[in-house]
């Protein structure tokens, strides 16, 4: 049986500062992989599924397995990985450092306003490009994001995780830049189907007033509004992005009223009128369930 990692598996190289930082729903840390101890180097030994996304600028010698197939980086090579969380894979380091910077976050690390999840850019498709062979050039310009990245971290500058976001989608845009025949894939219905998905929920956001509330909010009403089955809607979904839609509509709603708790001064009954919840508890209880943490767990953390 495939194993299963967390961030706890890396955490002696993982800076306490960030690793206990509580401002945002998601998770994110970027580090320098000279600086990983024994311990993280163990860890991303073993073939194992990891439960957050990874970014890794890897110069060295090195080898890295996924899928039944290895990519080999030499010496003097650098190369641009990406990893989700779907897919097994290890590293074996052939030679006594392999140099370089990765940076690591989970799901939920997203910008609040937008519809795209993780899976939906291509780089982190297991059936499309994620491994990116660089020149001396692409190389300096990803150190520089990378550098950037660290340097941000241990800011204490307000809005650092926003920035962080901006440096990290910008490496996945300069990246697929890189392969720009991969953003012209994906046209079945399945896919038209997704997108149609994706804009209507994301039309509902960001709520803007208590009064506010959202319409659409079930597999049914989407449905509706899409003209079409909900079993056929659901497996559409599944197909696409391998999950349920009643699990992406909750998804983006439990991402708006994290929002909404760190940064609006509405109540917690404005917030779970506002998103469609019959009571407060009934919120609550949805919150707890999808983040591990209560509502006013969050805003004493802000």
């Amino acid at each position: 049986m495939v194993q299963q990692q967390t961030l706890d598996n890396y955490s002696s190289s993982v800076p306490e500062t960030v690793k206990t930082d509580k401002r945002i729903g998601g998770y994110f840390v970027a580090i320098k992989l000279d600086e990983f101890s024994a311990e993280s180097i163990e860890a991303s030994s073993i073939y194992s599924r990891k439960d957050f996304y990874k970014v890794t600028l890897a110069t060295g010698h090195a080898t890295f397995h996924s899928m039944n197939k290895e990519y080999q980086i030499r010496p003097d090579q650098s190369a641009l990985i990406f990893t989700n969380r779907e897919v097994p894979y290890r590293w074996e380091v052939l030679s006594e450092k392999c140099s370089g910077y990765s940076c690591m976050f989970t799901e939920d690390f997203l910008p609040s306003q937008s519809y795209l999840r993780k899976s939906d850019w291509t780089v982190f498709d297991t059936n499309s490009q994620s491994i990116f062979p660089l020149d001396n050039a692409q190389k300096d310009f990803f150190t520089n994001l990378f550098l950037k990245m660290i340097a941000e971290q241990e800011s204490s500058y307000k809005y650092k995780y926003d920035l962080l976001l901006l440096y990290v989608l910008e490496c996945i845009h300069a990246a697929m830049k890189m392969a720009p025949g991969l953003e012209s894939q994906g046209h079945t219905a399945s896919d038209r189907l997704n997108e149609s998905f994706k804009m209507l929920l994301a039309g509902q956001f960001p709520m803007v007033t208590p009064s506010q509330r959202i319409k659409l909010r079930t597999a049914q009403a989407f449905a509706d509004q899409l003209a079409v089955h909900t079993n056929h809607l659901n497996r559409s979904l599944k197909a696409v992005t391998g999950y349920t839609t009643k699990k992406l509509i909750m998804e983006r709603i439990m991402q708006e009223a994290n929002a909404l708790l760190l940064y609006s001064d509405w109540t917690v009954s404005q917030i779970s009128y506002s998103l469609g919840f019959d009571e407060p508890t009934h919120f609550t209880q949805a919150f707890k369930l999808h983040t591990g943490r209560t509502p006013s767990g969050v805003r004493q953390n802000v």
